[in-house]
């Protein structure tokens, strides 16, 4: 029987898209996770801890057949500068690419997956020359964790994100805050953690809330640890970034069998069709009424397209099938 391959892995960013992931390389190949070396010399630490690291990083990549980075990141950058000496697979999300593409010697990396077509092009228009190593797979959920449940339409409107103003969330309560006006049995579900650096805009968000007098129709979760059970309160999900690779959190709610609106962020047509896309906050308000105005016959043929559209798209089995093909394709296993 062949050994397993050696797969390094290579992740010092959230673990969110990628739990279900490692678990299936830890069934199929021989899985290290690199660790940054720790230094006790307070006086030279600035130098030895960057000697240690380099000299950790060489080591992990010529110990492993392929290393996969599952954020294209400064591991990837730092990996980069250094002796070829495995395959390196690399999944760029979505801020990376603004904030360390540059930084990137991209000669030595095999296979880059971005998660839209969207964000392939608009990496490809700045490395033309990576054309043959970039891949789509997209971002994906569990359909066995993520389904619908029977529940009566109450009009539950919601959102779940970092509460950062990428997301736009105070565009969403203004935009809400004109919904209430013709729909006053409503109510908005707001979730996600705070970000350290825009704790100012948590702030704002309540403050708008209180201020509008809409205490009783906004309700914030906070992080949630079960979002798979919070999806279950809502009717309609909303997602209103402006910038976005692929919103697992759309795809989540899309998954529940709930009917999902999104911003026009680059790469959102990929997901939702037309009529469930929007620029203005007059066009949210628009898509939010029709919504809440919907036949029951159509908003059941409306939901059932939510799921099939990610069953189709974004299923989490497949997706981890397709990234492992691609490892074993890098190392040479297969033809890639």
């Amino acid at each position: 029987m062949p050994k397993p391959l050696r797969l390094g892995i290579a992740i010092e960013d959230t673990w969110a898209f990628f739990r279900e992931i490692y678990a299936d390389f830890e069934q199929h190949f021989q899985v290290s996770q690199f660790r940054r070396p720790q230094v006790n010399f307070p006086v030279f630490s600035g130098r030895l801890t960057q000697f240690s690291f380099e000299r950790e990083l060489a080591r992990f990549l010529h110990e492993n057949e392929v290393v996969f980075f599952e954020w294209t990141g400064e591991l990837l950058a730092a990996a980069s500068q250094l002796p070829k000496s495995c395959g390196i697979i690399a999944r760029l999300h979505r801020f990376e690419l603004y904030r360390y593409a540059d930084r990137i010697n991209w000669d030595v990396v095999d296979r880059l997956i971005l998660v839209t077509e969207a964000k392939k092009q608009e990496f490809l228009a700045h490395y033309p020359f990576m054309a043959g190593r970039v891949v789509v797979i997209p971002e994906a959920v569990s359909l066995e964790r993520f389904h619908p449940i029977e529940k009566p339409f109450m009009g539950d409107i919601g959102t779940l994100c970092t509460l950062i103003p990428r997301k736009r969330v105070y565009e969403l309560i203004l935009a809400y805050a004109e919904v209430v006006k013709r729909f006053p049995n409503t109510h908005l579900h707001i979730a996600g953690p705070e970000h350290d650096f825009y704790r100012e805009y948590t702030r704002a968000l309540k403050s708008l809330v209180e201020r509008l007098k809409l205490e009783d129709r906004v309700t914030f979760y906070g992080r949630l640890e079960d979002p798979e059970v919070w999806y279950r309160k809502l009717d309609i999900f909303v997602s209103n970034s402006y910038s976005e690779g692929l919103q697992v959190a759309l795809l989540e709610a899309m998954a529940s069998g709930i009917i999902s609106l999104s911003h026009f962020w680059e790469g959102a047509e990929e997901i939702l069709p037309a009529d469930h896309l929007f620029f203005t906050e007059a066009e949210l308000v628009h898509r939010l009424g029709t919504c809440l105005e919907m036949p029951a016959e159509e908003r059941a043929r409306v939901q059932q397209n939510m799921i099939a559209k990610v069953a189709q798209h974004a299923n989490i089995q497949e997706t981890i099938a397709r990234i492992r093909a691609e490892i074993l394709a890098v190392a040479g296993q297969v033809p890639a």
